[in-house]
């Protein structure tokens, strides 16, 4: 008999509240940090609009076309709570148990307690769950729906399953690809398999329309989204730019073997993954421990082949589609890789507590050691360090040049123009450039509009030892992935035509404050907001591409 919805989640909420306590009691020293990146360039912006006029389109930040469920979810807590970082931050960390839940229950329903245990367990760990966590972006939410979506269609609750996927989807539009892959695989795979093997390698052996039905299904709410935004904005997929940069610009085949690359090493490699990867092979080595004399039970075939479809579909489709690789893209799927890893060594290694363990902290130690290839900040606590120095940069900026006109890019150039970010109390009037390359510098320093400083900063992570750096794979990310080098601040002195009055490092991340020494009229647009846009700013799908490994 299949358990009812009531009989699967009831018993999940002791399991949530375990997961949020922990967690929240990981993140207390982050939960004060004002917005970072994509949070300040469009997801708070876009749920701050949602609260204060009931838009779900928002207006003071260009849309992209997101679905607004983790908006709205955003929306409602502050409508309860008060609009702060802390808030949005517990919010989010709520998502991230919610999330954790779904994959316990799923373990466990593939494997047993144990192995759940250890995948949820390490999943918290991982550095970029980790700092996912509580951060304001819509990819746990999807993740941790399609994790429910996945444990109602194995445990053939047709009707959950649609819903679960539904929601997914209403988090995030890639969220799709689950369902997508899901039907695919139904219809195709007993064609391919025939015979005895349809026994022992698929799930289902004959196609069922009303499985299928339900699968698609889970696509409408999202077909509807797409409709009303279409009536709103006149665009189904966000802006034009938007989708050139995300569309248009990424159909090139040697992009996207490129992009493949990226995608399978953030699935199986990034950030000390490779470690429980190699460790996982190597067990695969050994034979299966035994319990009163039968091999330990393992995740079935069918399922492990089903769930590797799964996987398959989200790294082929967003080496398709998607300007920036971004390794929380992978988040719907980055779990089943440690699930299937855990499930491996739990069976064939007898001291695979002790393993585990290892795994752990080499997680733990990722937090805080940066990867020596080319990364985003957001994939470990390197966020902390780049918030923490805009802050200190911007109180500066604050109280040195509050009634000056200043240059830079975004994201500080959001930063300082709007104070519900947290950075500053009021306004700073910007001029906005795209980066701190030279050419940029130098067309600003050439330039006809007037600026007393310049606040300018790293924008990208660039080790000292990188081990992807050589002449044809920078002309590569420069060519598909819109790499470009900052210069640092003693350069940008001198090109700009000043002298720094403020700096600060904290590892491979810098930032720095430069006055003019040239005499300068301040340009004076009423509204900060009003100075010259930065367009790339508004048009990626999230964020400027920051590529791992080293794209």
């Amino acid at each position: 008999m299949r358990p009812t919805f009531l009989q699967t989640v009831l018993p999940s909420l002791g399991i949530f509240l375990a997961i949020f306590a922990a967690i929240l009691l990981l993140h207390l020293p982050l939960l004060r940090l004002p917005y970072y990146w994509d949070e300040a360039g469009y997801y708070v912006p876009a749920a701050r609009d949602l609260l204060l006029t009931g838009s779900l389109i928002p207006h003071t930040t260009l849309t992209n076309a997101h679905p607004p469920l983790a908006m709205a979810w955003l929306a409602l807590c502050w409508k309860i709570f008060g609009f702060n970082p802390p808030v949005t931050r517990v919010a989010m960390l709520a998502v991230a148990a919610f999330a954790l839940t779904g994959l316990f229950q799923l373990a466990k329903h593939l494997s047993n307690a144990t192995v759940a245990t250890a995948t949820v367990g390490l999943t918290a760990l991982y550095p970029v769950f980790f700092a996912q966590s509580s951060l304001a972006h819509v990819d746990l939410a999807a993740a941790g729906f399609t994790f429910w979506a996945l444990h109602a269609y194995f445990e053939d609750r047709p009707w959950g399953t649609c819903l679960w996927f539904a929601l997914a989807a209403l988090a995030k539009e890639t969220a799709v690809l689950a369902p997508l892959a899901l039907a695919c695989w139904e219809i195709a795979a007993p064609r391919i398999v025939r015979g005895e093997a349809q026994a022992r390698w698929l799930r289902f052996s004959d196609v069922s329309p009303r499985r299928i039905a339900v699968l698609l299904g889970a696509l409408l709410p999202l077909l509807c989204w797409f409709a009303y935004h279409y009536h709103q904005t006149g665009f189904v997929f966000g802006n034009p730019e938007f989708f050139r940069y995300n569309v248009q610009s990424t159909i090139h085949p040697l992009r996207i073997l490129l992009a493949l690359v990226g995608r399978l090493w953030q699935v199986f490699g990034h950030l000390h993954l490779l470690v429980l990867t190699l460790l996982m092979f190597a067990a695969m080595l050994l034979r299966p421990r035994q319990s009163n004399g039968q091999d330990l039970h393992r995740i079935a075939l069918p399922v492990q082949l089903t769930l590797a479809m799964v996987m398959l579909a989200y790294i082929a489709a967003l080496s398709v589609i998607g300007g920036a690789l971004l390794a929380r893209y992978m988040l719907p799927v980055v779990p089943l890789t440690i699930l299937f890893a855990v499930s491996t060594v739990w069976r064939r290694v007898s001291q695979w507590s002790l393993v585990l363990g290892f795994v752990a902290v080499a997680f733990v130690v990722g937090w805080f050691l940066n990867p020596p290839y080319g990364f985003a900040f957001e994939d470990n606590l390197a966020y902390r360090d780049y918030v923490s120095l805009h802050v200190s940069a911007a109180q500066y900026v604050q109280s040195h040049y509050a009634r000056s006109t200043v240059l830079t890019a975004w994201t500080a150039s959001d930063e300082l123009t709007r104070p519900f970010l947290g950075y500053v109390q009021k306004p700073v009037r910007v001029v906005s450039i795209q980066g701190f390359s030279a050419d940029e510098l130098l067309g600003a320093a050439q330039g006809p509009v007037a600026y007393d400083a310049a606040l300018v900063f790293s924008t990208k992570y660039e080790p000292r030892l990188d081990l992807l750096n050589n002449k044809l794979w920078v002309r590569l990310k420069t060519r598909f992935f819109g790499y470009h080098h900052d210069l640092p601040p003693p350069v940008a002195a001198r090109i700009l035509g000043g002298h720094i009055v403020y700096e600060e490092h904290r590892g491979e991340q810098w930032i720095a404050v430069i006055a003019m020494d040239r005499p300068m009229e301040a340009a004076s647009p009423s509204d900060p907001r009003q100075s010259p846009p930065n367009k790339m700013a508004r048009m990626r799908l999230d964020d400027e591409p920051h590529l791992a490994p080293g794209l």
